[in-house]
């Protein structure tokens, strides 16, 4: 972004690191067991996409308090999946590695969504 125009939503680096989250997310679950295809692996990625579904929305809304709704929504899906991971890591599906490399990202999605939501004009 360094000082361009944002026009798009993907332009919104919450979007871009939330994106690069979405990606972790299916990767990793890709190695849990299959019995976990239509539980914990459906509800993480349907948490992490909705962190960015929720950025994308909130960037299209015209008036801030929607935005900010948008934004606020966003955080809860990401919590969720915080939780989640959390789940995976103690039964036994995430290493450490994998885990704090996830946890430290969601933790920068959480300060960038942030961020955004004490912006008036995104």
């Amino acid at each position: 972004m360094g000082g361009t125009k944002i026009r798009s939503f993907v332009d919104l680096r919450a979007w871009q690191e939330g994106h690069k989250l979405v990606l972790m997310v299916y990767k990793l679950t890709r190695e849990f067991p299959k019995e976990e295809i239509f539980g914990l692996v459906s509800q993480m990625r349907r948490s992490a996409v909705s962190v960015t579904s929720n950025i994308a929305e909130g960037f299209s809304r015209n008036t801030s308090k929607d935005k900010v709704q948008f934004y606020c929504t966003s955080h809860g899906s990401l919590t969720e999946l915080q939780n989640q991971l959390i789940v995976s890591r103690d039964v036994g599906y995430l290493n450490k590695i994998d885990f704090d490399k996830m946890a430290n990202q969601t933790i920068l999605v959480h300060k960038l969504i942030t961020g955004l939501k004490r912006i008036k004009n995104t």
